[in-house]
């Protein structure tokens, strides 16, 4: 073989870096993918016996949807691209189908609005990923049965009991009827109530059980009266998720009282009426894109895909367990429109957040209240501390 003159070796030495440079030029210019998976199934309530406005069926979704928009325009200053991939179901068996489709995708960040025996499914067989709950608000997700996988961006039920019993001891309304309805979660809304009542000194003088099974619209001005005869009162505290029958008991009851829970004064995670702090803005944007009012499950698939974005902005990188280890660090202080940096509790994955009183057209409070103190962050004041719970992160 004929030997390359040393001029001809040097000019092929400097093709050879010239497009090794351009290669790493054009890796360096590729943007860092963030693909992030949605799963939605919401069961079927059943027949109500009331006329109650349904939840959208869209909801959620729509939040995750413009996460996504806010996180590409602040990411593309980054070179960080995100996406959604979304999967609406109607079974519990669809969902683990659509998720382990997410999963061969090489999807490991997830979305999930789904109850808790859903969520525990989906974290059992997806032990590589990290899932936002974005839709159960099941307290023993939080305190007994923490899933090593799994941040919660939707407040607990004890979170909500706790923000309402504390405006209860604000207003001094100490004594209240708790009604409760048939179904699970009206039984596990009950037991949250209790426990906030046991919490902060609220006396419960009576406890009725809803057993009417008929539409109240045409009785309830006869029914609820003598229902609610009972030792005198402040306040009447409903237990029922649904929708069954809590629309008419305002206005109905023995003694002239407010009512709160469920129905009439609501603690929630989100509302229309939450209009300081910038989420004015966050509310009109959410408009302009689902056609309607943000609820509490949109607001939680929001924020999950923006804890997501700021970790990945942070650290800049996707894997699913430095994520969550950043998102439980104190490192991360998160903006929820809420007038208080958020950040996830590391003992059990809750997302920390102000919660939002509101009748159906006015912000009347937001808790934790002024005076009630903590150690060290008074918005764990709301839901399971630190000394109540009895599972840990690994």
């Amino acid at each position: 073989m004929r030997q390359l003159a040393p001029y001809a070796l040097i000019y092929l030495l400097a093709i050879a870096c010239a497009a090794g440079l351009v290669t790493q030029s054009q890796a360096a210019d590729a943007p860092l993918q963030v693909r992030i998976g949605y799963l939605g199934y919401r069961p079927d309530p059943g027949p109500l016996l009331s006329n109650v406005i349904p939840e959208p069926s869209d909801a959620g979704l729509r939040g995750a949807e413009l996460a996504i928009t806010d996180s590409n325009s602040t990411g593309r200053f980054l070179n960080h691209a995100y996406s959604l991939v979304s999967a609406s179901v109607d079974s519990p068996e669809a969902l683990l189908s659509a998720a382990k489709n997410q999963h061969d995708q090489g999807l490991r960040l997830f979305v999930v609005n789904a109850p808790a025996s859903s969520l525990r499914q989906l974290s059992a067989a997806l032990p590589d990923s990290l899932l936002f709950n974005a839709g159960s608000p099941d307290d023993s997700l939080r305190s007994t049965d923490c899933l090593p996988n799994v941040l919660h961006s939707l407040p607990s039920r004890a979170m909500l009991a706790d923000a309402l019993a504390q405006f209860l001891v604000v207003r001094k309304w100490q004594r209240a009827l708790l009604i409760v309805g048939p179904t699970g979660d009206d039984q596990a809304y009950a037991a949250a109530l209790r426990r906030a009542a046991k919490r902060f000194g609220l006396q419960l003088v009576a406890e009725k059980p809803w057993s009417f099974d008929n539409d109240q619209r045409r009785s309830a001005q006869a029914d609820m009266p003598l229902f609610t005869q009972t030792a005198e009162y402040d306040v009447v505290l409903v237990a029922d998720e649904r929708g069954d029958f809590g629309e008419y008991v305002p206005y109905q009851t023995w003694y002239p009282r407010p009512v709160a829970g469920t129905q009439g004064l609501t603690p929630v995670g989100w509302h229309k009426t939450v209009e300081t702090y910038g989420a004015a803005q966050l509310q009109k944007r959410f408009e302009a894109l689902a056609g309607r009012w943000m609820n509490d499950r949109d607001f939680a698939a929001w924020i999950a895909v923006r804890s997501i974005a700021s970790a990945v902005s942070k650290s800049r990188q996707t894997e699913p367990m430095a994520i969550r280890d950043l998102e439980i660090s104190d490192q991360l202080p998160l903006d929820g429109f809420k007038g208080r940096k958020l950040s996830y509790r590391p003992w059990n994955g809750q997302l920390r957040q102000p919660i939002p009183i509101v009748q159906p057209r006015a912000l009347v409070s937001t808790s934790p209240q002024d005076g009630f103190l903590h150690p060290f962050n008074e918005m764990d004041s709301l839901g399971y501390d630190k000394p109540e719970v009895s599972c840990r992160f690994p």
